[in-house]
């Protein structure tokens, strides 16, 4: 098939790869245009980009497709069909009917739950206990066009960052399979009363508030690992948890004041929370590595008794 590939981020990656692996011609890929990265703030092209040269494809960066000149642009290129995966633009009418079989999404969660721009987030910050992506025919609305194919996994234990991993080769995979046999796979409209939405992660909303219990706190802190990363703040640093427990250590009271810092024998901080103990167990601070916490108390002490706001 004559197909344009629309994507951004490292999830996107795994289906641009196995699209061109498939055989598909890719007549061309659209992403973001190049951000400024690092201290340095030089210009960077998205993974997309750079997987898309590596390829030999054409690559477009257009900053909006609203005007009537992307638009005959994208028409031009008569494809068969557009695949977008996390590309972060929105489409106009004009171009979700552009190719003949219209816009087929990668959604990393099982629609009509967790529609929107942070679904694995949410996914495991909210608890749940599975969740998967979705092909999808793109219409206007936000995710909520009828659905071709779902394939389901169970959440476990494991971070955003190992979900997202996981979910964009689920997501190439389901995609190879679904534009091998189109008329194989019927769209189903989503149960509207089902939606729930999962709106973009303010940085404030990752701080952590010890009021709340250590089970939520935990899944806040798989739900925001590697990025943006939950925190506290300790002397006026902020202070990343990529890992931890959440337990009630023996010999500690049952409750105490949420935020008060216990030393455990082996000198592991156990935080109390509104119900029950966070246990830091990988953290960074800025403009750092991240380390077991162990090391850093070696360079930043956060003594016993100490109350964390």
């Amino acid at each position: 098939m004559r197909i344009i590939f629309m994507g951004t981020p490292e999830f996107a990656v795994p289906a641009l790869r196995a699209l061109h692996a498939a055989g598909h011609d890719v007549v061309c890929v659209y992403t973001q245009p190049p951000r400024p990265a690092g201290r340095g703030k030089k210009l960077s092209p998205s993974p997309v980009q750079i997987e898309a040269e590596r390829l030999g494809l054409p690559v477009r960066s257009p900053v909006s497709l609203r005007n009537g000149e992307a638009q005959a642009e994208f028409a031009a290129l008569q494809a068969d069909v557009a695949v977008v995966a996390a590309y972060g633009l929105i489409l106009p009418q004009a171009v979700l009917d552009a190719p003949k079989h219209g816009c087929l999404n990668i959604h990393a969660s099982l629609l009509p739950r967790w529609r929107g721009a942070a679904p694995i987030h949410r996914a495991v910050m909210a608890g749940d206990a599975e969740t998967g992506v979705t092909i999808m025919q793109m219409e206007a609305g936000l995710d909520t066009g009828p659905m071709l194919h779902k394939v389901v996994v169970e959440i476990e234990h494991q971070t955003t960052g190992e979900l997202t991993t996981r979910l964009a080769d689920l997501g190439a995979s389901a995609m190879v399979s679904v534009l091998s046999n189109l008329g194989a796979f019927p769209p189903v409209p989503q149960d509207e009363s089902k939606a729930c939405y999962a709106p973009k992660i303010d940085k404030a909303e990752a701080r952590l508030d010890w009021n709340e219990s250590a089970s939520d706190l935990k899944l806040k802190v798989q739900g925001l690992a590697p990025y943006p990363g939950a925190w506290f703040e300790f002397n006026a640093q902020r202070i990343r948890v990529l890992d931890c427990v959440d337990c009630l250590p023996y010999g500690l009271p049952q409750s105490a004041k949420p935020g008060t810092v216990f030393r455990l024998h082996d000198g592991i901080p156990a935080i109390a929370c509104g119900s029950e103990y966070l246990l830091p167990m990988i953290v960074q601070r800025a403009g750092k590595a991240e380390m077991p916490v162990m090391q850093m108390l070696r360079g930043l002490d956060i003594p016993q008794g100490t109350v964390l706001t």
